[in-house]
């Protein structure tokens, strides 16, 4: 293939470096026992940064060539977990920074696929390990249910249905707090690559201004 204009350099130049990134960063959270935190909040930022500098079509482009480095390297189950979430939630709100859409919009999305993601992986490494995970989350949810009744002494006996809906509601509130983390980092992370995204809500400001 002929490159003829700087343009058509840069994407293919921005594409490998930050897919090879987004990747590195992804086998450095399966594998390494720490970070995992500060690892999981910057995992999408690579893809979402080329979304913004290069368009939908190389974000695609770039998500296909992690998906294919990725897929070699660590097999067809680790290689394609990334997808759920990370591939998947960095291109939403890659999409949605670049489209100047409302973090209403952004966030509600970035949940939706954070929850799907996260049962899916759960069948995915239950299948992997050949256990049930499920289980090991249902008894984390008794568990805080079962120490909330003692401490306010509640006559009360969880069934299986309340237990069940806490572990679906833990899931559905640790994807909130992380896609709104990954908003406010983003948003005072990108300003310096000269890049920006829509402004918050008036009732998310003071999580802008703390930060800043």
């Amino acid at each position: 293939m002929k490159i003829k204009t700087k343009t058509e350099a840069l994407n293919i130049v921005e594409t490998s470096y930050l897919a090879s990134l987004s990747s590195l960063l992804w086998v450095a959270l399966y594998y390494l026992p720490i970070g995992g935190a500060l690892l999981r909040l910057i995992l999408p930022l690579p893809m979402i940064l080329l979304h913004l500098r290069r368009g939908t079509q190389i974000a695609l482009e770039g998500l296909l060539i992690q998906f294919l480095l990725l897929f070699i390297i660590m097999g067809p189950v680790r290689g394609t977990l990334f997808l759920f979430p990370y591939g998947f939630l960095a291109f939403w709100l890659g999409w949605c920074w670049f489209k100047e859409k409302s973090w209403k919009l952004s966030l509600i999305g970035g949940v939706v696929i954070g929850t799907l993601g996260f049962f899916l992986r759960v069948i995915a490494l239950s299948t992997l390990v050949g256990d049930n995970l499920w289980v090991l989350i249902t008894r984390a949810s008794y568990g805080l249910i079962e120490k909330f009744i003692g401490l306010f002494n509640l006559p009360l006996y969880p069934s299986i249905v309340s237990i069940q809906l806490v572990a679906i509601l833990l899931i559905i509130f640790q994807e909130i707090v992380y896609v709104l983390t990954v908003h406010v980092f983003a948003y005072s992370l990108f300003p310096r690559f000269k890049l920006t995204i829509p402004d918050p809500p008036r009732l998310l400001n003071f999580l802008v201004n703390f930060n800043n």
